[in-house]
């Protein structure tokens, strides 16, 4: 009986298991990850400087998708790695960058300017 039991109790857990797993290939669908990670995370985003702030080291971009975050098109404000990147744009400059997570703060640590 306690063999019976335990292969109870084991089919069960890959069972959850494997539902956990199909949930979460949902989300992913939900949120357009399967479908639109093909692209290298590597890859930079598009985007327009809608606001600088040089005195908090920020910048603002409507930008389109952010494969290495993760994150569907919007406007959101970053920090900048580094504070001199904010003197070569301007709002309205069309630009292309690349973003990650720094310290807990979603930082913009490539970006230049599209001519």
């Amino acid at each position: 009986m306690k063999h019976v039991s335990k292969l109870a109790l084991v089919l069960l857990v890959g069972l959850a298991t494997a539902q956990s797993g199909m949930a979460q290939d949902a989300h992913k669908g939900h949120h357009g990850g399967a479908a639109q990670s093909a692209a290298p995370a590597s890859e930079m985003a598009a985007g327009e400087v809608k606001k600088v702030d040089k005195g908090a080291g920020k910048i603002t971009i409507k930008h389109g998708r952010l494969y290495r975050l993760e994150m569907e098109p919007m406007t959101m404000v970053f920090r900048v790695a580094d504070p001199k990147m904010l003197d070569q744009v301007q709002a309205g400059d069309k630009i292309r960058f690349d973003a990650d997570k720094v310290k807990g703060a979603l930082t913009v640590v490539k970006m230049e300017v599209v001519k």
